[in-house]
């Protein structure tokens, strides 16, 4: 759905516009909300509950895909064994980056569902998933409405009314990235220090 349909569709159906938010985002939605971020710069949609929206949508659909991959994964390979090969690369990815490709791996495009399926099929604690999960939800919805918002903006009206709050949560959610990769590279580290010579 483009600009003109965004808008269209909320002059004639305001009160379920941002229920669609949150089913598109639960299953992709880059686009769609790029697009909606430029709609809410023009008045019609508010950009704070489009946020929160899009990063319910898209905190929610990785969760169930990634307990899709938990409970059903082992059989899906078992009848489609071809797709061991694609499982298999996202779990080197997730070994070698960790934290970082949770954070990361919904700004790729095309590879979001099959992602979170892959990590629920490893041995990743399910709780430390929902926490990098909602992060990274948050990021996602973030800029990508900030993105949409700007490109119908200029950045001088973006210093008054609500969209302040957005920047700011911006601002704070990459410093929360920031501190949860900095501690994890400080863990890594730290164990890596205390292994024996002949293991390194």
């Amino acid at each position: 759905m483009d600009f003109d349909g965004i808008q269209r569709f909320v002059h004639e159906y305001r009160g379920l516009f941002y229920l669609v938010t949150i089913a598109w985002t639960f299953l992709e939605g880059e686009s769609f909300v790029l697009a909606a971020g430029a709609v809410a710069a023009t008045g019609v949609i508010d950009p704070i509950i489009l946020t929160l929206c899009a990063w319910l949508g898209s905190f929610a659909g990785d969760q169930c895909w990634f307990f899709l991959g938990r409970r059903f994964g082992p059989l899906v390979l078992r009848r489609y064994p071809s797709w061991r090969h694609g499982i298999d690369m996202v779990h080197r990815w997730l070994e070698r980056w960790g934290t970082v490709f949770i954070l990361t791996f919904r700004f790729i495009y095309g590879i979001r569902n099959f992602s979170a399926v892959a990590i629920g099929l490893s041995e990743l604690p399910a709780l430390r998933f929902m926490i990098l999960n909602f992060i990274a939800a948050g990021v996602w919805a973030v800029c990508f409405v900030t993105a949409g918002y700007l490109f119908e903006h200029t950045f001088a009206d973006l210093l008054d009314g609500p969209t302040r709050y957005v920047l700011l949560g911006i601002f704070l959610l990459v410093v929360v990235i920031f501190i949860i990769v900095t501690r994890a590279r400080s863990r890594r580290a730290k164990g890596l220090a205390v292994l024996p010579t002949e293991h390194r």
